[in-house]
């Protein structure tokens, strides 16, 4: 399975893209540096566990992907409730983590399964 051709990666990576145009002028830079890095961190690790030789090493990075999946939905919600991401965007944005997050599991569930 190559993971350019794999909904998930194409979400995450899509969702990523979105982060980083949204929060391109954002002043704070701790925040932008960190909700930007854990947006890349998905596709990013979704691409480097489906290259991997081995279920379980493909698995444990699905694994960091999910994690980096809801550290994203983290900061989304406090950057909407601190004013840096329109509600009615980050509300979209959460609502696409939470299915990525789905589909993770998924995966997940498959890798571990064969």
């Amino acid at each position: 399975m190559q993971f350019v051709n794999m909904d998930v990666w194409k979400r995450s990576r899509g969702l990523a893209i979105l982060v980083y145009r949204e929060v391109a002028e954002l002043r704070d830079f701790g925040f932008k540096d960190q909700i930007t890095r854990s947006a890349l961190s998905v596709p990013s690790n979704i691409a480097e566990g489906l290259e991997r030789g081995t279920d379980p090493d493909k698995c444990r990075f699905i694994e960091y992907a999910k994690g980096s999946i809801a550290e994203l939905r983290t900061q989304i919600d406090i950057g909407i409730e601190i004013g840096y991401i329109p509600k009615d965007i980050g509300d979209s944005w959460i609502k696409e983590c939470c299915e990525i997050s789905l589909m993770l599991k998924g995966l997940i569930k498959k890798l571990k399964g064969r």
